[in-house]
């Protein structure tokens, strides 16, 4: 689907002043606008971008993080693509990505040092809006689920009650204790179709 809005958003450059002030120690990171067509069916949802996120502005940059390599084992392509190509796999087949956090201090990468009063959700009813052929969320690890359902579902309308949400298993390094295999298992559910 190209000519999308995250075309243009992988292709602005921010400047080295602007990538300095977020991956300083200073704790507080952004969000990156999410990765979305407008005929998207499906979101996935992390937490925050981690350090090296941040540093390389790209979704799951950390070598270490099973995502991109779960999204090439479901769809049949090859991990090594370049980062565009993967978005690529994600909007062909009518998946949007992005983070329940606009904002937050954490102090390194984990979710668990995220800092709950610093925490500022993205504006999901907007989004939602915007993409309404979204009917299913997929929380990528506990920590997003649990910031979604603080700070995002109170303040949804009834609009938006048939939206229908998966929790899976965090794709981050720090989340060792399931083996690979297992977790592609459970992420399959991303191609079943919506009841």
């Amino acid at each position: 689907m190209a000519g999308g809005s995250w075309i243009r958003d992988l292709r602005t450059k921010r400047s080295s002043k602007h990538i300095r002030r977020m991956t300083r120690a200073a704790k507080h990171d952004d969000c990156f606008p999410p990765i979305a067509e407008p005929d998207a069916e499906i979101l996935i949802l992390g937490s925050l971008p981690g350090r090296k996120s941040l540093e390389m502005q790209q979704y799951y940059a950390h070598p270490q993080n099973a995502f991109w390599k779960l999204i090439a084992r479901i769809y049949k392509r090859g991990s090594s693509l370049p980062y565009t190509q993967r978005v690529e796999i994600l909007t062909a087949n009518r998946i949007a990505l992005w983070d329940v956090l606009a904002a937050a201090e954490r102090p390194g990468s984990l979710d668990s040092s995220i800092v709950s009063a610093s925490a500022r959700a993205n504006d999901f009813a907007a989004f939602y809006r915007n993409h309404p052929q979204v009917s299913r969320i997929y929380f990528n690890g506990r920590r997003a689920e649990e910031l979604y359902r603080r700070l995002v579902l109170p303040g949804l309308s009834a609009e938006f009650a048939t939206l229908r949400y998966v929790s899976m298993p965090s794709t981050s390094p720090a989340h060792a204790g399931m083996p690979f295999a297992e977790k592609l298992v459970r992420w399959k559910k991303i191609k079943e179709k919506a009841p």
